[in-house]
């Protein structure tokens, strides 16, 4: 099966990926960012697809059809979104249905969004944990494949 991973910050869950020899077959950045550095390191290639837009009017739809095709002209079966910050639109899900996987940095449903560590600090939990699970169109509410609960120790901080 050929996998591509989608990142777009500093790379540890590519990295983890990666050291665990899960055969990805292409990383994809949406931004200049360390998970490029990563992939080099693990000799897998790296694609950017700049988003260069993050106003109210950047064209998901267009961006994410452009996704789609970029990964289907590598013969990409299933997609990975580890740490990746651009929501992607219908032009992804329809061709990869039920094939995207997303991570997500706390237990959902609870906290879903790009801030979910600091969220749930905020709301004072004591238990936090990570998520697993099928990407929707709806954000963070596909069905969860798996799921890890942590401790939220009292020196904890978002990072």
């Amino acid at each position: 099966m050929r996998v591509a991973v989608l990142a777009s910050g500093s790379g540890t869950l590519l990295d983890s990926i990666l050291a665990a020899e899960f055969p990805v077959s292409l990383v994809v950045v949406d931004r200049a960012c360390r998970a490029e550095q990563v992939a080099a390191d693990h000799g897998v290639e790296c694609v950017r697809q700049d988003r260069t837009d993050f106003s109210p009017s950047f064209d998901r739809s267009a961006f994410s059809l452009e996704l789609a095709s970029l990964l289907s002209a590598r013969s990409i079966e299933l997609v990975a979104m580890a740490g990746y910050g651009t929501i992607l639109d219908a032009a992804m899900h329809e061709s990869f249905p039920g094939r995207i996987i997303n991570t997500h940095p706390a237990l959902l449903p609870s906290f879903p969004g790009w801030h979910a560590v600091r969220d749930a600090l905020a709301y004072g939990v004591k238990v936090t944990g990570c998520t697993i699970h099928i990407a929707t169109i709806e954000v963070d509410a596909g069905p969860i494949l798996a799921q890890e609960a942590v401790p939220v120790l009292d020196d904890d901080d978002e990072s």
